[in-house]
């Protein structure tokens, strides 16, 4: 599957679309399929303030149970609730499920972060 290149990615493989000041992230299709059948999504309080490559939840699958580190810094604003009860969603669709949008700190910062050929060369 080809990474979409209107967002950034991190080498934890996580995906941000960054529109405006507000950025939507989510897993790479790569860590959906190194984790197997997700079980589970745990994902931070609305309003919590999170520091880029700090953790902000984690999501389990039958085989591990992986932490999930923000792209960029920032305020969340919203938290994708339908992954409550449906946390197969980010196997089936890992590029079209976000997980949380932020309320970035610094909107035009995203120098660390890689580009889609960047991702594509990092997971080979």
């Amino acid at each position: 599957m080809p990474y979409p290149a209107d967002r950034k990615y991190t080498k934890d493989h996580e995906w941000i679309r960054i529109a405006g000041d507000t950025g939507e992230v989510g897993i790479t299709d790569y860590a959906q399929q190194q984790l197997g059948d997700v079980v589970y999504v745990e994902l931070p309080e609305v309003g919590r303030n999170v520091s880029a490559g700090e953790s902000f939840g984690s999501i389990e699958s039958v085989k591990a149970v992986s932490e999930l580190f923000a792209p960029m810094s920032g305020e969340v604003v919203a938290v994708n609730d339908h992954l409550k009860g449906h946390p197969e969603v980010v196997n089936s669709d890992p590029h079209g499920t976000w997980m949380i949008k932020v309320r970035l700190a610094q909107p035009n910062d995203s120098g660390a972060l890689l580009d889609s050929s960047q991702y594509q060369s990092h997971v080979g």
